[in-house]
């Protein structure tokens, strides 16, 4: 029994040096529970104070926005765009070609909990909609500044999601929409929150009730 013990030890070793060897090299994929690495939102105590501060009036017209007065995707540096450096930024073993595009990797979407192979089903949120913005007091601004907001790769306003659920989320906002993995929300709104407060965005007085109630609980 002492060898086959002893053998069992052995074996066990070998794992674990293994392992540990995997996780220092950043070769172990995330695990389903890690949360894409958009930058970390402001606390819920700051997230409060921000939404305090906010301009609450009615949510403007979408009168003659387009999204093309946000150019999105653009380059940041060398082959790679807006969208693939946040693929490789939230993802794990991500696999990038010539041209910057994702080939491999996993990402896990914290809005529903999947975790996805193929960078096909992935698209990159933003945190606070295009349309939301422009109906927030974005209409009022250059094309310049709506190109830096649709790209901001500071604020945590840019995230890797499930496509269908970036799909069905539009341009709403968290009145009306919320992501379905209840542990995530808080993040969500505190992310929310800072973006409009750092672009100075106004919120109506649905969206502010919502906030503030999700936030009390943080």
């Amino acid at each position: 029994m002492s060898g086959v013990y002893a053998r069992r030890v052995a074996r066990r070793i070998s794992v674990l040096a293994t392992t540990a060897a995997l996780t220092v090299t950043g070769l172990l994929a995330t695990a389903p529970t890690a949360q894409a690495a958009m930058p970390t939102p402001v606390s819920a105590a700051t997230a409060r104070t921000y939404l305090a501060s906010l301009t609450v009036k009615a949510e403007g017209s979408s009168t003659g926005y387009s999204r093309d007065l946000f150019p999105h995707w653009i380059t940041q540096s060398g082959a790679c765009n807006t969208r693939e450096v946040v693929l490789k930024r939230d993802g794990s073993n991500v696999v990038q070609d010539s041209s910057c595009a994702a080939v491999s990797g996993s990402w896990y979407s914290p809005y529903d909990g999947a975790t996805w192979y193929a960078a096909s089903d992935i698209d990159i949120d933003h945190m606070v909609p295009l349309s939301e913005a422009w109906k927030s007091g974005a209409n009022s601004w250059t094309t310049a500044k709506r190109q830096s907001f649709a790209n901001d790769l500071t604020r945590p306003q840019l995230i890797a999601v499930t496509d269908n659920v970036n799909q069905a989320k539009g341009d709403q906002d968290p009145a009306e929409w919320l992501p379905s993995v209840t542990s995530y929300r808080c993040t969500y709104v505190r992310a929310w929150v800072h973006t409009k407060y750092y672009w100075g965005l106004s919120v109506d007085s649905a969206e502010k009730s919502a906030l503030q109630s999700i936030l009390n609980g943080c």
